[in-house]
C-alpha cells in the first residue's frame, strides 16, 4: 500500500471504508445501498448523485475483494503511465458511463416487458405496487470502472503478456480484453438473471474507449495534457530521426571542421550521455508519470524535443 499510487491507493481506502460503514448501517437499520445506490431513473428513489456515489458500494464481500483486486492490479499500472489527475478522471468517466448505460438497459427491460401498464406486481413475498418493485432496481459497485480500467491496460499495453487461471499458457492483454467484452456481451444479452449488471460493465468499457480515442485526437483534452503530449510526441519523433540518421547537427559540422579526432570524440560522448538522461527521463515517466518530473528534467525533455 505504500508504494501504490495515490489516487489508486485513496481509493481502494474510500471503497474499504463505504463497505465498512454499510455493515455498520445495517445494525442501525439504515440501508446505505438504497440511497447511495444507483436506482432506476422511474423510480421515486432516484438521485442524480447516485450515479457517483453507486461505485463506492458493493453488495458483499466476494463484491468488492475482486474489484479492488483488479483496481489494484491495473489501476496502479494505468496510474504510473498516465498520471494521477487523467487516471482519476478516466476512473470517474468510466464509472458514470457504466451507470448511464445500466439505466438505458433498464428502460429498455421496463418498456419491453410492458410493466408501463402494471400497478401492481408479484413477487415471493406477494402483491407489491409497481413504485416498490422499481425502488428494487439497485446497481453497486466499481465494477464499471474497473472494466474500464482493463480496457485501458489493453489497449495501451496491446502485446503485453498475461497469465489468466486456468489458462495454461500466456494471452496477450488486447485478445484478453476483447474476450472478455465478448463474454459480457453473450451474458448480458442472454438474461441469465444472475443478478449481475453485464450491460454496466460494456458501458464503463465503451466509455473508457471513446475517452481514449478523445484523448489521442485532442492530446488530452486539456491543456496540461496537450502540452504533455505534444512534448512527449516531439520527443518520440526526435528519437526516431536520430535513429534513422536524418537529423541534422547545426554544431556538429562546426566541431568537426575545426576539432578532429578529439573534438569527435568529445562530442560523441557528450551526445551519448544527453541520450542516456533523456532514455532516463522518459523511463520515469512511464513508470510515474509526467507530473513526478522535476522543472530541470522537463527543461531537459523539452530542450531535446525541439533539436
Amino acid at each position: 500500500m505504500m508504494n501504490m499510487p495515490p489516487i489508486t491507493k485513496h481509493l481502494i481506502i474510500i471503497n474499504l471504508l463505504c463497505y465498512l460503514a454499510k455493515i455498520v448501517a445495517v445494525r442501525y437499520g439504515i440501508d446505505l445501498d438504497g440511497i447511495l445506490g444507483l436506482h432506476f431513473f422511474l423510480a421515486s428513489d432516484f438521485h442524480f448523485y447516485q450515479l457517483f456515489t453507486y461505485m463506492f458500494m458493493h453488495a458483499n464481500l466476494q463484491h468488492i475483494f475482486f474489484n479492488m483486486f483488479a483496481l489494484w492490479m491495473f489501476g496502479r499500472v494505468m496510474e504510473s503511465y498516465w498520471g494521477g489527475r487523467r487516471f482519476l478522471i478516466y476512473y470517474i468517466v468510466c464509472g458514470v458511463g457504466a451507470g448511464l448505460v445500466q439505466e438505458i438497459s433498464q428502460c429498455g427491460a421496463y418498456w419491453w416487458q410492458g410493466l408501463d401498464t402494471f400497478e401492481m406486481v408479484r413477487t415471493n413475498s406477494g402483491l407489491i405496487p409497481m413504485g416498490e418493485f422499481l425502488n428494487y432496481w439497485t446497481t453497486v459497485g466499481a465494477s464499471g470502472a474497473v472494466y474500464g480500467i482493463l480496457l485501458a491496460f489493453g489497449m495501451m499495453f496491446p502485446e503485453e503478456r498475461m497469465f489468466i487461471f486456468p489458462l495454461p499458457m500466456p494471452i496477450r492483454a488486447k485478445f484478453f480484453v476483447v474476450g472478455y467484452a465478448a463474454i459480457e456481451l453473450l451474458m448480458a444479452l442472454g438474461s441469465s438473471g444472475d443478478g449481475v449488471a453485464h450491460f454496466a460493465h460494456l458501458g464503463g468499457m465503451i466509455f473508457g474507449f471513446l475517452l481514449i480515442r478523445y484523448w489521442r485526437r485532442n492530446g488530452g483534452g486539456g491543456s496540461y495534457y496537450r502540452s504533455h503530449d505534444s512534448v512527449m510526441s516531439k520527443v518520440k519523433r526526435w528519437f526516431s530521426k536520430v535513429k534513422n540518421g536524418t537529423t541534422s547537427y547545426r554544431k556538429s559540422k562546426m566541431k568537426v571542421s575545426k576539432g578532429g579526432r578529439s573534438d569527435d570524440y568529445n562530442y560523441n560522448a557528450r551526445k551519448k550521455a544527453e541520450s542516456e538522461e533523456i532514455d532516463r527521463i522518459l523511463e520515469k515517466v512511464k513508470r510515474n508519470g509526467y507530473q513526478c518530473l522535476t522543472e530541470d528534467e522537463k527543461r531537459k525533455l523539452f530542450d531535446a524535443s525541439r533539436r
